[in-house]
């Protein structure tokens, strides 16, 4: 089966809302069919042959090229086939995704996977706040899957979240796992400020990678020291990474972590875990 490849037109000053692009939509649709599918250009609809030159047709596989940074919502509730983007990509990428995979070639804007439900989301750039975070109001982030962001993140990353992994290769923003329920964030750099505020459940694993970081991150007064020990769990997560390709050291599989109870302001019953250099 052949992919279907979307390419931009011309540079997009107005943002355009794309949830149509997904597999789902694509699968059993002829090339005039995409074509002629709705998108909405700032208050307008258009179709979506009048922004991207389309190739391919009948395909759960799809490649865009361009940039893509004012394009939101492509693969909005997703539940299978891949999509591959060349270049930069507009907000709310992946949300509500369900299955398949998203690979980004660039950056992400906000709310990269939020609230999804599977699949695999792949930023080999950079992405912006709320990263599978729950939308404001919901009390329901991240509820499966996995995304891997190989740069840096803001704010938010994994807010309310309930299950699913994230891993952070480079830095995060502040409160990191903010209001988790469960689920696991994984971050290589440094993270800001508060990271687990309002945490009942879950874990964040926190290494302070590279150059000029501080040992140890600053925790809120409402997480207690535990114990120092090697979690059997996190050598099994830490190895699965590097079927993805990614560098683990291997100290950190066989090193030991400073356990952190908290937010005892809620349940208490989440956790941080700090690498013991």
């Amino acid at each position: 089966m052949s992919e279907v490849t979307l390419t931009l037109k011309e540079p997009i000053a107005i943002p355009v809302e794309a949830d149509v692009i997904r597999p789902d939509v694509f699968l059993e649709k002829s090339r005039q069919e995409i074509e002629a599918l709705p998108l909405y250009h700032g208050n307008r609809q258009r179709k979506l042959g009048e922004l991207f030159e389309v190739q391919g047709e009948r395909s759960d596989q799809i490649r865009i090229k361009g940039d893509l940074s004012r394009v939101k919502k492509i693969g909005y509730g997703m539940t299978r086939g891949r999509i591959i983007i060349e270049g930069d990509v507009g907000m709310h990428l992946g949300a509500l995704m369900q299955g398949g995979e998203i690979i980004v070639e660039g950056n992400v804007s906000d709310w990269l996977g939020a609230e999804m439900k599977g699949g695999l989301i792949w930023v080999k750039g950079n992405a912006g706040n709320f990263v599978g975070a729950g939308y404001w109001g919901s009390k329901r982030g991240m509820n499966r899957g996995v995304i891997i962001i190989e740069g840096n993140a803001g704010n938010e990353v994994g807010a309310h979240m309930r299950r699913g992994l994230i891993v952070i290769l480079g830095n995060a923003g502040d409160f990191v796992g903010a209001n988790m329920r469960a689920g696991t964030v994984i971050a290589f750099g440094k993270v800001g400020e508060g990271p687990g505020i309002g945490m009942r459940r879950g874990t964040i694993v926190l290494f302070q990678d590279g150059e000029g970081v501080a040992s140890s991150p600053q925790l809120l007064p409402t997480f207690h020291y535990d114990c120092t020990y090697n979690p059997t769990f996190l050598r099994v997560y830490l190895r699965s990474l590097r079927r993805y390709g990614i560098r683990v050291k291997e100290e950190y599989i066989t090193g030991k972590y400073r356990r952190f109870n908290g937010d005892i302001a809620e349940l208490g019953k989440g956790e941080i875990l700090i690498y013991e250099r």
